[in-house]
C-alpha cells in the first residue's frame, strides 16, 4: 500500500486542529453551557419583526368577516394581494 506523506500530514493536522475548538465564554472565560445555541437565538430574534406590536385600532375578528372570506375562497373570487417590490430603481452619484 502506497500512502503519500502529504496526505498523512493533512490527516494528522486535521485531527490536531479539531482539538482547538473554542469553548471560551465571554462571561466566565471557560466552557459555559448557556452560550451554546446563542447564534441560533440571535438568528431567530433577527427574524422577528416586532414581538410586541401596538395597534391604533382594534383588529376585526368576527364570524361575518370569516364567513365572507370563506365564501370568497369557495367561489374563487379571492382578493389578490398587491405585489411588493424589494428593489428600487434610482441613480445616485458617488463623489
Amino acid at each position: 500500500m502506497n500512502i503519500k506523506k502529504g496526505s498523512i500530514a493533512v490527516c494528522a493536522a486535521s485531527v490536531l486542529l479539531a482539538g482547538c475548538a473554542s469553548t471560551y465564554s465571554a462571561k466566565s472565560g471557560f466552557f459555559d453551557p448557556e452560550d451554546f445555541g446563542e447564534a441560533n437565538r440571535q438568528t431567530f430574534a433577527a427574524q422577528v419583526v416586532n414581538p410586541d406590536p401596538v395597534y391604533t385600532k382594534p383588529i376585526e375578528t368576527s364570524a361575518e368577516s370569516a364567513a365572507a372570506a370563506a365564501e370568497r375562497v369557495r367561489t374563487r373570487t379571492v382578493i389578490q394581494p398587491q405585489a411588493e417590490g424589494t428593489t428600487s430603481i434610482g441613480s445616485g452619484g458617488g463623489g
